[in-house]
């Protein structure tokens, strides 16, 4: 029998009804949210710190237990993410990362997921041939293998567009024990890699300040040229986009200062502006570091961030990336606060705990106490309480050495790298020689050389330099006044430098006590190159430990020794 008409259309209306419920195949988005992830200026900040190290906005924050967490949950987020830094991960680090050459803190950055890092001018502190270690791994040659299972290295890539090496330049022993083949200059690490997120191409750049290496002892960059940050970039941003990449970020161990909050942007550094305006409008993003600050800024047609330092920000940068061309037609970022709040990465404990033993058997002696909180904050005229502490401290221990009369000492300031935090209710607050590491970890060594007071008066005239002022922590007895009004070389009275309440005599021969670093130039202080019959005294944080043993507990108000005119 024949199926009727009404039949018939039902059937069809069945067949059309169960077509149109199938669901249709989705078109690809247009385009692909990309998350960069970023950290600056990390140095090795494994454990949360105390004091002023360890808050922003009123809260307690950092400690790569809570960083790795942060980071893990923003990843969950966005799947189509890269983390990277913008340098300064090691060096200068406390002592829980330094006794082990900083490999502490290259497998904690694993675990966190970094995967691409800057080259920071303190990533350079134990040698450029030190730094190829932490990235390809092996036990210290001198030291040997810290812990088990042997250190395999970073799982993270370094680049550096603006440092070559020349072999034939450097250390002929250090070439001789290096992976370096050949004699020809070649870039110390790759300029530039290119990363494929969600289906489309990002480039990252890596970027190291350019006056690198007079903030390093030079026998660690020998054979080492540092070039033009903006040329070096364009080159690289002109290599990327003949290759087909449109969307383009910078990470470079170099930044500005500003006056706002961890968002703000405001009364940017000029010399920032400056950089990034030299930058080809290829360039989307600059993740920036170096100066210790939190930004969030729109330099031109780039965005600008920055994100503190010691693992206390993440910013969070989103790029809205175009399917078709690759290019970025959005982006957006915001800094935020790595807090303690949420649950720590149980895989980072387990790295801090593997290292610890050593730190805490030598890093657990009290060594002395302080009556009052030793800050690094300094007031108008430059100085600091710390600073004026660590300077006296190196006077005594060269004059307890016995080897001379020695008159003065001083310090720099960016060698201080922590407080020493009394709380409240807590005074005489005992110090340990872990604490005080964490305010000298360079290791420098305490030298006295002669210096004719002419020579002396330059000195604090080169703290003037040109569009920057680094006042040198001068020990008691001291004393002088400088004017920023006047014209550079002519800023500090010299009627007003003063040497234990004499005036100060150019002809006359001065020992003065400082640290290898500011001997061999550091901070742009050549004067001191005229400095001649040099004593090795010791360890800087071995002497301070000295000092504090003797000198318990030691004053939190020392008087000032150095006036700025209005």
């Amino acid at each position: 029998m024949r199926p009727s008409r009404i039949a018939l259309v039902c059937a069809a209306a069945f067949l059309v009804s169960a077509v149109a419920a199938q669901p249709r195949a989705q078109a690809p988005a247009a385009t692909v949210d990309v998350q960069i992830l970023a950290i600056n200026d990390f140095h090795g900040a494994l454990e949360p710190a105390s004091g002023a190290n360890g808050r922003l906005s009123n809260t307690d924050v950092g400690g790569v237990e809570y960083l790795s967490t942060h980071l893990s949950r923003l990843r969950a987020a966005n799947p189509n993410t890269v983390v990277v830094s913008a340098g300064d991960n090691i060096g200068a680090t406390p002592l829980l990362s330094s006794l082990s050459h900083d490999e502490a803190t290259i497998d904690a950055l694993n675990r966190a997921g970094l995967q691409i890092s800057a080259v920071g001018n303190h990533e350079l502190d134990e040698g450029w041939w030190e730094l190829r270690r932490m990235q390809n791994g092996g036990c210290h040659p001198v030291d040997g293998c810290v812990a088990a299972p042997p250190f395999a290295g970073a799982r993270f890539t370094y680049l550096a567009a603006n440092i070559t090496l020349d072999p034939r330049q450097a250390d002929p022993d250090v070439i001789a024990r290096s992976d370096v083949q050949g004699t020809g200059t070649r870039p110390l690490f790759p300029p530039f890699v290119i990363r494929e997120v969600g289906g489309v191409r990002v480039g990252f750049i890596g970027l190291t300040l350019e006056d690198a290496p007079t903030i390093i002892i030079p026998a660690s960059v020998r054979g080492l040229t540092f070039s033009d940050e903006a040329r070096a970039a364009n080159d690289a941003a002109a290599a990327l986009r003949k290759m087909g990449v449109r969307a383009i970020v910078v990470v470079m161990h170099q930044g500005g200062e500003q006056s706002g909050g961890i968002n703000g942007c405001t009364n940017m550094s000029a010399s920032l502006r400056n950089l990034v305006t030299r930058m080809s409008r290829d360039i989307d993003v600059v993740v920036s570091g170096h100066s210790h600050q939190a930004y969030n800024c729109t330099i031109g047609n780039k965005l600008v961030t920055s994100a503190s330092s010691n693992g206390r920000l993440v910013t969070d940068i989103d790029l809205r990336v175009s399917r078709s061309d690759g290019e970025v037609v959005s982006k957006s970022a915001r800094n935020l606060l790595v807090d303690r709040t949420v649950p720590k990465d149980p895989e980072e404990s387990a790295i801090i705990a593997r290292y610890s033993p050593i730190a805490e058997k030598i890093g657990g002696r009290v060594v002395g106490t302080i009556a009052g909180s030793l800050m690094r904050t300094q007031d108008a005229a430059g100085e600091s309480p710390l600073g004026r502490v660590l300077a006296d401290a190196m006077l005594d221990g060269a004059r307890q050495a016995r080897v001379g009369d020695v008159d003065i000492a001083f310090w720099n300031s960016g060698g201080i790298r922590a407080d020493l935090v009394a709380p409240a209710g807590t005074t005489p607050t005992p110090i340990t020689y872990a604490q005080l590491f964490s305010v000298l970890p360079f290791g420098n060594e305490l030298i006295v050389k002669t210096l004719t007071g002419a020579a002396l008066l330059r000195v604090l005239e080169e703290q003037f330099g040109e569009g920057r002022t680094r006042v040198l922590p001068v020990s008691a007895g001291f004393t002088y006044t400088y004017n920023l009004a006047r014209p550079r070389g002519q800023r500090v009275d010299p009627a007003s430098v003063q040497i234990g309440g004499a005036r100060l005599d150019p002809a006359r021969r001065y020992r003065v006590a400082t640290s290898n670093f500011l001997w061999g130039g550091g901070d742009d202080v050549s004067a001191l190159g005229a400095g001649t019959d040099p004593v090795t005294i010791g360890v800087d944080v071995d002497i301070v430990s000295a000092y504090f043993a003797r000198r318990s507990p030691v004053r939190s108000d020392p008087p000032a020794r150095i006036r700025k005119l209005p």
